[in-house]
């Protein structure tokens, strides 16, 4: 069920000039949201960021539509950052009027712009996904992680969606310094039709249990295969981290 590397092409998406240039061609396009809209986000958000003043982080904004719904939803405070900085400008420009959306050019590995404990929630819709398919993967995912937890408050939020299951995600998020405790769900692809034979009942709302490794159980089987994982990684406070990290080095 491992989809990572597999799924990866040519192109390296960690490379800012390739962005620019895709930005560049497709500008006439308009808009473009990876994975999910909004509206199938929603119910996590309302959940686990139920206050609107909450200050939020989206990373690899792009030309999505995603900040502005979130907008259009009543949250105030929302920052946007980008590799490309032609996103940067069009989103820039196209939002100058919204005070609550906010946009800098900045790679998601080096955000030392942004003070500790500054954001309660951090929102990652394929960026991850864009890092684990370029150059230094292993370490553009540490790096990038890093920095997630170094800038979220203790109770605040990272929530990943992305292609990649627990075998190939949990590895990175699971670690002990970062503080998280990750909840999984997993939702069908924009589209989906569930087949008439499907007997499932189950809610894409409910948590997906993992077992003590941070996999998925042996029998769990996908109704869409090519279904979106959401991690939602809360983060603990200090003394927690702390306990955390003395249990793993005695483990050692």
């Amino acid at each position: 069920m491992s989809r990572d590397v597999s799924s990866c092409n040519t192109y390296n998406y960690g490379d800012a000039a390739y962005w620019d240039a895709r930005y560049v061609a497709e500008a006439e396009m308009g808009h473009f949201d990876w994975y999910q809209r909004y509206s199938a986000l929603r119910p996590f958000g309302r959940c686990y960021v139920p206050d609107f003043s909450s200050p939020i982080l989206v990373v690899g904004c792009g030309n999505a539509l995603m900040s502005e719904d979130m907008v259009e939803d009543g949250y105030q405070d929302i920052m946007n950052i980008d590799i490309s900085c032609v996103a940067v400008h069009i989103m820039s420009r196209k939002y100058e009027g919204i005070p609550h959306l906010k946009y800098m050019r900045m790679d998601v590995r080096d955000m030392g712009f942004f003070s500790d404990r500054s954001f309660d929630c951090f929102l990652d819709k394929g960026t991850l996904d864009s890092l684990m398919c370029g150059t230094d993967a292993p370490a553009s995912a540490s790096q990038t992680l890093g920095e997630v937890s170094r800038i979220l408050k203790a109770g605040g939020v990272y929530m990943l969606i992305t292609y990649g299951d627990p075998s190939v995600r949990m590895p990175h998020l699971n670690r002990p310094e970062y503080g998280w405790q990750v909840v999984l769900f997993i939702i069908p692809r924009p589209g989906y039709e569930k087949p008439a034979n499907c007997t499932s009942t189950r809610s894409f709302l409910e948590p997906v249990p993992l077992t003590e490794d941070g996999l998925l159980p042996r029998d769990f089987s996908l109704e869409d295969k090519d279904s979106h994982y959401i991690y939602v990684c809360k983060k603990m406070d200090e003394d927690q981290i702390s306990r955390i990290m003395s249990n793993a080095d005695h483990s050692e």
